[in-house]
């Protein structure tokens, strides 16, 4: 039997070999924390959960959901964004309900790419970028994250050539895995650099909410939207998740906001691949986005919290890593002795049972650095800094 030589690409032999290391330590009797998955443990809020119950024994709910049926979700998505950035968006043409704001990244290069055409993905970044245009049979050319450039790609390397055959650029900040967020200046200088080339310029925001101000400063001036720097939605597309504000990962909730042809080419798409969730899911996203917005201040500071003890207890081991500003993640550079993420991330959890995202999983520029995704209380993370401590006293 021979399959698609795109299916080549799809390989993600670095999380599958942790995968396999995780397994190994369990087998050996290690108590496991793992810190290498990016899905919160913090419950969805009790007046969501009681939307999707009220909807199960309503029978109308059971049948397929067209996009027509979806008109609540999306002017409550719509509503939601213009509260927060002040740009006003139209729920008919300019929102697309997503299951998961991955389905949208994944499903955009099919309807923007031609085989062969380039997209300028983050490096590192996050993998499901970069599967999405291998399915679409195009090309990924990574633009470098380095850390002396506050972790935002360089526009002027990118080769001409490269530039003359590309149709898209992918961003997304705050940044998984790095931590880092982007003002509004580099957004405009992307927007500018993108209308000057002809490409499509997607920004995918899965941790808008997810940023740790000071009293001086507010979450819309920290983690832009692409459409302050775009307003009239020229050639941009925004991807949203209700996976990390609203912990319902689970429920497969996401939504797209932009340019209209954009949203008409990703609605044909979907249109070939799916129906819609179940509609109890997107009555708990509507609360979810309509409600108090309490919760999602809650996860914040729970997450700044982790972020703190967690930071601080790396500190104590003698293991400086700088303080993220944003997501729910912690991007660290390797001790000194140690030059190879998989080797140290798979050797730590077989002899400590903590697990770690080796950052070459997120690609060549990301050798050099561990991702510590902060998804337990303090206490079990100043537990596995103890247990980090004593692994790199063995080296």
């Amino acid at each position: 039997m021979e399959f698609a030589k795109r299916l080549e690409y799809l390989q993600t032999n670095v999380f599958a070999d942790m995968d396999q290391a995780k397994a190994r330590a369990a087998a050996d009797g290690k108590d496991l924390i793992d810190l290498s998955l990016g899905s919160s443990d913090l419950p969805a809020a009790p007046h969501v959960l009681d939307a999707i119950a009220q909807s199960l024994p309503d029978r109308s709910t059971h049948g397929y959901l067209l996009f027509h049926g979806t008109r609540a979700f999306r002017e409550a998505a719509a509503s939601w964004y213009t509260q927060k950035f002040g740009i006003p968006v139209d729920p008919e043409t300019e929102v697309l309900p997503l299951i998961g704001s991955q389905e949208g990244t994944a499903h955009l290069p099919l309807a923007v790419l031609n085989p062969g055409d380039f997209a300028l993905l983050l490096d590192p970044g996050y993998p499901s970028h970069a599967g999405g245009v291998y399915l679409a049979s195009g090309q990924v050319y990574p633009m470098p994250l380095r850390e002396e450039n506050g972790f935002l790609p360089v526009f002027a390397d990118i080769p001409a050539p490269v530039l003359a055959q590309s149709r898209m650029m992918v961003l997304s900040y705050p940044h998984n895995p790095t931590s880092a967020i982007a003002p509004l200046a580099f957004f405009q200088e992307a927007v500018a650099f993108c209308q000057q080339h002809n490409l499509v310029l997607v920004h995918d925001f899965p941790y808008v909410d997810l940023v740790f101000t000071q009293k001086t400063q507010n979450a819309r001036s920290l983690a832009p939207s692409i459409f302050q720097a775009d307003p009239e939605k020229s050639l941009s597309i925004e991807f949203f998740t209700l996976s990390k504000s609203y912990n319902m990962g689970g429920f497969r909730v996401g939504y797209a906001i932009g340019n209209v042809k954009l949203i008409r080419a990703l609605r044909q798409v979907k249109a070939a691949v799916d129906f819609n969730q179940y509609r109890g899911i997107l009555n708990g996203a509507i609360a979810a986005l309509t409600g108090s917005q309490t919760q999602v201040a809650t996860v914040v500071d729970t997450f700044r919290q982790r972020r703190d003890a967690f930071i601080n207890a790396l500190h104590r081991i003698n293991w400086q890593v700088p303080t993220p500003d944003a997501t729910m993640y912690v991007w660290a550079k390797l001790p000194k002795s140690q030059d190879d993420s998989i080797k140290f991330c798979t050797q730590l959890v077989e002899a400590t049972g903590v697990a770690a995202s080796p950052g070459a999983g997120f690609g060549k520029f990301g050798e050099g650095y561990v991702r510590f995704a902060l998804v337990h209380d303090p206490t079990i993370l100043e537990t596995s800094v103890d247990r980090i401590e004593m692994f790199l006293h063995s080296l």
